[in-house]
């Protein structure tokens, strides 16, 4: 049972070709790192044991012990800046000389700053924030408010979702591999099917059904909470969708948590996710990018009139109003905003997107090519001649993209997951891509 459910999201870090790629292409010293780290860490899937270990890291390139250079198309959503920006790293310098913690009970400059720079530049009405250290945190905080403003603690969310690793976030997440087997979890939280890639039409409008069925007989739901673009396989339903979720979500006195975490700022050719479909939520939930690849942050947004808190602590962090965190984040806006990225996102997705549907008229094995800016899913299928599952191929591809020097996320076990930094290159976008010809060509070879 353990091996259908760890295969559901990412690539396993406990399989055949790990262990080959651990005796092929780690270095001796790299692989005393590794062993020394599996001894301190806890195994969990997904990280320890690791894949490989790192020396440095700069736009869109990791470098390891070795001196072997990847391309890294997954970053963890975090590097849309590139890594080790000149312009963050900077900030957090100045900052760190100045004052670099600021308890609870106190504010500081950069806080307010960032915090009245997010209300300019958020979608409709969203002007009163928190932060936070982490983005399963930010959504922590959101489900707290939506309890305190409606009275209620039902929420609707999707299997498949995923919303974060704690025991809250997976609660209202919805994979296997995070949920089953931990035990009871959040009281309230209902699954409802997700909709089907629909690359912008209206085709999944009969998945918003369910969630009208839901909100009409419990009548008590406190939030709808969702990704407008689903990260992980870049799957994304239709306009029509998230406005008639909006309507509903009004009808029922519920809110609307749109979780842009991994989303957020640029990824997918907006500023904001939400954007693309002109709805606004009433409560936006921010992360990973925003700390510019070098701090931890996040943030909640929402509406003026849901400041109804006051006698409740919704976050109480010790990094609450991290300066660091808020300095690097204010130096990422800067760069987004100054150096167009948000529009690059859009021009170089574009790009993207055309070499991969020339990749799909080429490998038969590819079932399916989707991206919204610089976010793209291949998602592949099982060949019925050999039998060979998709699982199995992507899992092949990942390790032979890995030796050509290209990294990236595996999805739900068969959709290759692509997402470079907003200001990768041409020349870069085009190798990306030529590995990954070059990957498929060798796998479906063998």
């Amino acid at each position: 049972m353990q091996k259908p459910i760890d295969r559901m999201e990412g690539d396993v870090n406990a399989s055949p070709l790990r262990e080959q790629w651990l005796d092929e292409c780690v270095s001796a010293e790299a692989r005393a790192l590794l062993e020394e780290d599996s001894r301190h860490f806890l195994h969990q899937s997904l990280s320890t044991p690791c894949l490989d270990a790192l020396e440095s890291c700069e736009g869109a390139v990791l470098r390891d012990l070795q001196g072997r250079e990847y391309l890294d198309f997954h970053g963890n959503s975090v590097h849309q800046v590139g890594y080790r920006n000149a312009r963050v790293i900077e900030a957090v310098k100045k900052q760190l000389d100045l004052l670099p913690f600021c308890p609870r009970r106190y504010t500081n400059e950069p806080a307010v700053a960032l915090a009245g720079r997010l209300a300019a530049i958020a979608p409709g009405s969203l002007n009163k924030v928190l932060f936070a250290p982490a983005g399963a945190l930010a959504v922590s905080m959101a489900l707290k408010l939506a309890r305190v403003a409606t009275g209620r603690f039902k929420t609707i969310s999707f299997w498949g979702a995923f919303h974060g690793a704690t025991l809250d976030t997976i609660s209202v997440g919805g994979e296997a591999m995070f949920r089953s087997g931990i035990g009871p979890l959040l009281p309230g939280a209902i699954h409802v099917p997700p909709p089907e890639d629909c690359r912008g039409d209206d085709s999944a409008l009969a998945n918003v059904d369910q969630v009208e069925y839901v909100m009409e007989h419990e009548g008590d739901i406190a939030a709808f909470i969702a990704e407008p673009v689903r990260c992980t396989d870049v799957t994304r339903p239709g306009r029509a969708y998230w406005r008639r979720v909006r309507e509903l979500c009004d009808r029922h006195r519920a809110l609307l948590i749109f979780d842009e975490v991994p989303t957020c700022l640029g990824r997918t050719g907006k500023m904001f996710a939400c954007e693309h479909y002109g709805v606004v939520p009433d409560i936006l939930c921010l992360g990973k990018g925003l700390g510019g690849a070098v701090m931890p942050m996040a943030a909640v947004i929402a509406r003026e009139d849901l400041d109804v808190a006051r006698a409740y602590s919704l976050g109480h962090f010790t990094h609450e109003k991290s300066p660091l965190g808020c300095a690097a984040a204010l130096a990422t806006l800067d760069c987004i905003e100054e150096e167009g990225l948000v529009e690059r996102s859009r021009m170089m997705g574009a790009q993207l997107l055309e070499g991969l549907r020339a990749l799909q008229a080429k490998h038969r094995c590819i079932r399916e090519v989707r991206g919204i800016g610089l976010l793209a899913g291949i998602e592949l299928a099982d060949e019925a001649a050999t039998g060979r599952a998709a699982t199995d191929i992507a899992e092949q591809v990942l390790y032979s993209c890995l030796r050509l020097g290209l990294s990236f996320k595996v999805s739900g076990g068969k959709v290759l997951t692509l997402a470079p930094p907003l200001n990768i290159s041409a020349e870069e976008l085009d190798k990306a891509v030529g590995i990954v010809d070059a990957a498929l060509s060798e796998v479906l070879a063998q």
